[in-house]
């Protein structure tokens, strides 16, 4: 991972998207996982973007996940104008929230909703990990739930939760070996939220709130280059963009356009 804040007031350089691997990486030359349909990458402002047709014809890209906030004062300067090109480009989008400590969770929720401006079909996600850049301002359980209970209040709908097995479980995570006050409870409102699970193993683990329900996105590759491929020996870089973190999607492509939809979504 390559952070979250460096100080209190400065934007993250990655949030989601492009990150190093956050767990042991495959062996070279395994196999790409095969547990679901590779159509969705996400990305922020710190990836160029040259042609968004590219990442949909060329690239058979479906659905791309932006980074639209960052704490309770911080908007992405790429999302608007990106989500218009990706949009006209046929893409699903979404947009996410890198969560901070510095903010209260409703706050931030609002800064989000703001900027991201979602729509019906525009999925929502909260990047929930350890802030590399800033330990301290590492976003605190309850400040998750009360993100995401202010987002349903405001849209009637729950936000994807994006976040690691190990920090979910209540273990030492990241460079700065934070950690929660205790593992995320199945009875937590984040567990009631569909998974968007990074883990970049073969097989990868789920959290156990999350254990009977499963992800319905699984970030298993990050930092995609035409130069450097991240996951085994097969590149998987996309084009139109410098590079990007790769999620498979538990589902064939119609039931894709039903999640992102919000025809088969959590409420």
């Amino acid at each position: 991972m390559l952070a979250g804040v460096a100080g209190l007031a400065v934007p993250a350089m990655a949030g989601c998207a492009g990150r190093q691997a956050a767990n042991r990486p495959p062996e070279p030359g395994a196999p790409p996982p095969s547990a679901g349909l590779d159509a969705v990458i996400d990305i922020s402002h710190n990836v160029t973007v040259t042609d968004f047709n590219a990442v949909r014809r060329r690239s058979n890209i479906l659905g791309v996940i932006h980074k639209a906030t960052e704490g309770g004062d911080w908007v992405d300067p790429s999302y608007a104008v990106r989500r218009r090109q990706a949009e006209g480009a046929g893409l699903l989008w979404g947009a996410y929230h890198f969560g901070t400590r510095q903010y209260p969770g409703a706050k931030q929720a609002s800064t989000f909703l703001a900027a991201a401006q979602p729509g019906r079909s525009t999925l929502m996600a909260l990047d929930f990990e350890p802030n590399d850049g800033n330990p301290r301002n590492t976003m605190t359980l309850a400040q998750a739930e009360a993100f995401v209970q202010a987002v349903y209040q405001s849209t009637g709908r729950l936000p994807m939760v994006y976040t690691h097995p190990t920090w979910a479980d209540g273990a030492p995570s990241g460079r700065g070996r934070v950690r929660l006050s205790g593992p995320i409870s199945s009875n937590s409102i984040l567990a009631q939220c569909d998974l968007w699970l990074a883990d970049y193993r073969e097989e990868p683990q789920l959290p156990s709130a999350w254990a009977a329900k499963g992800w319905r996105l699984w970030q298993y590759a990050g930092n995609e280059t035409e130069a450097d491929s991240a996951y085994g020996s097969v590149p998987r870089a996309v084009a139109g963009v410098s590079h990007c973190d790769r999620n498979l999607f538990a589902g064939d492509t119609t039931a894709l356009y039903r999640f992102w939809n919000g025809s088969d979504r959590t409420a």
